[in-house]
């Protein structure tokens, strides 16, 4: 099971300062999507799209709403389930019964443009797990091939009102080669967006010269799909101010620098059109293994 823990504090004393309402916690979550990646591989490109969806017949009971929409790279939507205090079995029930309907989701907006069909994943969010829970995330579970994670979420506050937020994560998905989630390209680790990254730097270095137009000759659009494997930062960041959703690496250590103008790669890969991008980086003398 992979726990991750997001949290620094240097000989600061601190005491708890407890979210007062979920709706609380959902605004820090909205706030620092980042949070809500779930390991460094198929879940580490995480983008919020959209929050209190509601969704007929959601509950056994009647309608529901799920929190957070969530999607991770272009492979998989997340329903985020938040509760407060501790998330247990109930918990559990409450999101699958979203998860059974999850399909209705894709008629109420935009939310996917991809070509293939969206996988699905779950995340219960609360201040504490229950150990039946936890043993039972640890164990990799699924609710009918969907795999489920779990999230604790707490806040403290120093003695000069400063806040801290620690996170633990809890998922054991099983990866196969099937997933292409981890590649080795000159001799370090990467996952599917990194990856591209790695690799169009790496051209740029050995082709100091080149032109964003042979660039894109070299990466054509059609290997990612309605993105293109790359395209000019300016680009980028404009698609990030209108959509409010990442596309593309445009953080500054991320984006590569052409001889007169930057650019920058696309995020949203999945194992098809991955797979067109090693075999045409192969073609360009590339070497990357599937690890």
């Amino acid at each position: 099971m992979a726990i991750f823990r997001q949290f620094t504090a240097n000989s600061i004393s601190m005491k708890p300062y407890p979210f007062w309402k979920e709706l609380a916690m959902e605004a820090y979550l909205l706030e620092n999507e980042d949070i809500l990646k779930l390991d460094e591989q198929n879940f580490s490109e995480v983008e919020v799209l959209d929050a209190e969806i509601a969704l007929k017949s959601g509950r056994k009971t009647g309608d529901g709403r799920i929190d957070i929409l969530a999607k991770y790279g272009g492979e998989y939507l997340g329903i985020v389930e938040i509760k407060l205090n501790e998330i247990d079995e109930l918990s559990l029930s409450q999101l699958e019964e979203y998860l059974s309907v999850r399909a209705q989701i894709l008629n109420l907006g935009e939310y996917w443009q991809e070509d293939a069909e969206p996988k699905w994943v779950g995340l219960l969010v609360g201040s504490s797990i229950s150990a039946g829970l936890q043993e039972r995330l640890s164990q990799g579970y699924q609710f009918h091939g969907i795999p489920i994670a779990g999230m604790t979420v707490k806040r403290f506050r120093s003695e000069k009102n400063e806040v801290f937020v620690i996170s633990d994560t809890y998922f054991n998905f099983s990866y196969s080669n099937k997933d292409y989630s981890k590649f080795i390209f000159k001799g370090k680790e990467y996952n599917k967006g990194r990856l591209v990254n790695a690799v169009v730097r790496a051209h740029v270095e050995r082709n100091p010269k080149i032109t964003y137009s042979e660039l894109k000759h070299d990466f054509p659009d059609y290997i990612q799909g309605s993105f293109g494997v790359v395209d000019l930062t300016s680009n980028a960041e404009d698609i990030y101010q209108r959509w409010g959703h990442k596309r593309h690496y445009i953080k500054e250590d991320e984006v590569i620098q052409l001889q007169d103008q930057a650019i920058s790669t696309c995020t949203q890969w999945h194992p098809e059109n991955i797979k067109s991008f090693i075999k045409q980086a192969e073609k360009l003398e590339w070497r990357i293994e599937l690890k």
